[in-house]
């Protein structure tokens, strides 16, 4: 295991590492597979390393006891002002995901009651609905049809989204706004790898990307937020036109457009990439497939079924914890520390940037054996608690979790008692690309047949 030099530059090294030299050889990866790069730096030089930066001390923690400590322990000293954050802050604004502090906290209040568990079976009734749609354009496919089944996920969920949180129908139009979001968070990856990017009035072509997208977004927004001025109701949109400040004023404008474009963002991107992978695995081992449908045709034999089936979908839900333990969306996980502290028996100053990726974590050979094997049974009989983090821990766990598994759960349990998927001859199962999801490379091509 190599050392690090006693400081860079006045910073001083704390933890081993990689070297100047090492890292700049390793520059392509770092651009072109920044999740490989840590992957390497993690087996060279164990769970908590030290790169060779100065500015700010930066490093990455792969253990459960550091994990614990930066998001749960000591979760008050590690904020979100960081390089990852500020760059997806140019989609979303200063939403939930991004906002830090005091201004996060009181978000979190207003927003928490649209997620509570009476609102999860409103939910369940938009989910059924989308899957009948994906259901109905499956059965239309011609016979052996080799088809994007990432796609259908991306306008599914987010169609899930739109109707649940925003009493929005977005049928028939997911599409433009899913290839909006993707576009932009192309662009926002693409500034989180680099130091030095230009500045954003500049028209480069990326700075011009971004702009047409976030538009777009914005158009939707408008249009959702005009549509339900007269009428607020119970859901997310309509809590936030509800809410008044202490002398009586609504919302900015624009403080309730930074909440709906992060949770069409969050809320359908995260969701239709689980989502897609799970189709993946599912038709790498058909056995997975086949007790799905089983599973699913014992809860509900002669029905839909509804969210009230949901809790009986044990090992549907244990398909879906697996895919997110080898394929999490929110594969990079990045805090700034306040003041400084004390990781591992690691010295860490004030200013460090802390790197954490679940999808290392759940790798880690002392959480879970064979890690590298999907093995959906795992999940039957306990995992470690924090070991499993796909929607991080902590004060600032993900909001929308019970969302996630609700629409997972019941899209898949569904859908694989009607069709199985099957990988086309001679395609290979994609490789993960690290975006701020871990996407399918190229898609998930599959053959979709009817049961």
């Amino acid at each position: 295991m190599s050392k690090q030099p006693a400081s860079f530059l006045g910073t001083p090294a704390t933890a081993p590492g990689p070297l100047g030299p090492d890292m700049l050889r390793a520059f392509r990866t770092i651009r072109g597979n920044p999740l490989e790069y840590l992957h390497t730096v993690w087996q060279a030089h164990g769970d908590i390393a030290q790169f060779p930066v100065p500015r700010p001390p930066s490093y990455l923690v792969n253990s459960l006891s550091g994990v614990r400590r930066v998001l749960i322990d000591n979760a008050r000293n590690y904020g979100k002002s960081t390089i990852q954050y500020k760059a997806l802050s140019l989609v979303t604004g200063e939403g939930l995901l991004t906002s830090d502090g005091d201004t996060w906290r009181g978000q979190r209040r207003v927003l928490q009651p649209a997620f509570h568990h009476s609102a999860l079976e409103d939910i369940g009734k938009h989910v059924s609905a989308a899957t009948r749609r994906v259901a109905q354009q499956w059965r239309d496919l011609p016979e052996g049809a080799v088809v994007d089944v990432d796609a259908y996920m991306m306008s599914a969920a987010l169609e899930v989204v739109a109707a649940s949180l925003m009493s929005t129908d977005l049928t028939g139009k997911s599409s433009d706004i899913a290839a909006a979001t993707l576009d932009a968070l192309e662009v926002v990856v693409a500034r989180a790898r680099v130091p030095i990017t230009p500045p954003g009035w500049l028209p480069t072509p990326a700075n011009r990307v971004l702009r047409r997208s976030v538009a777009r977004l914005d158009a939707a927004v408008a249009d959702m937020v005009a549509a339900r001025r007269s009428e607020p109701g119970a859901d997310l949109l309509g809590m936030l036109l509800s809410v008044r400040d202490e002398v009586g004023s609504p919302l900015e404008i624009s403080e309730i457009r930074d909440q709906l474009v992060t949770f069409i963002v969050a809320g359908h991107e995260t969701v239709a990439s689980a989502l897609g992978w799970a189709w993946g695995l599912i038709a790498a081992h058909p056995n997975v497939g086949d007790r799905i449908a089983e599973e699913a045709d014992a809860v509900a034999p002669s029905r839909p079924l509804s969210f009230t089936d949901y809790r009986e979908l044990t090992y549907t839900r244990a398909v879906i914890d697996e895919t997110l333990r080898l394929y999490p969306p929110a594969w990079l996980v990045t805090r700034s520390a306040i003041d400084s502290d004390v990781i591992d028996d690691v010295s860490v100053p004030a200013g460090s940037l802390i790197i954490m990726s679940p999808w290392l974590l759940h790798r880690h050979p002392q959480l879970w054996e064979s890690p590298e094997e999907f093995r959906p049974e795992r999940f039957l009989s306990g995992v470690e608690r924090f070991a499993h983090i796909p929607f991080g821990a902590g004060p600032r766990l993900c909001i929308g979790r019970d969302f996630s598994y609700v629409e997972s759960v019941m899209m898949v349990a569904e859908l694989a008692r009607r069709f199985t998927v099957r990988q086309p001859p001679g395609v290979e199962f994609p490789e993960g690309d690290p975006l701020v999801t871990i996407r399918p490379r190229g898609g998930m091509p599959l053959i979709v047949e009817s049961r």
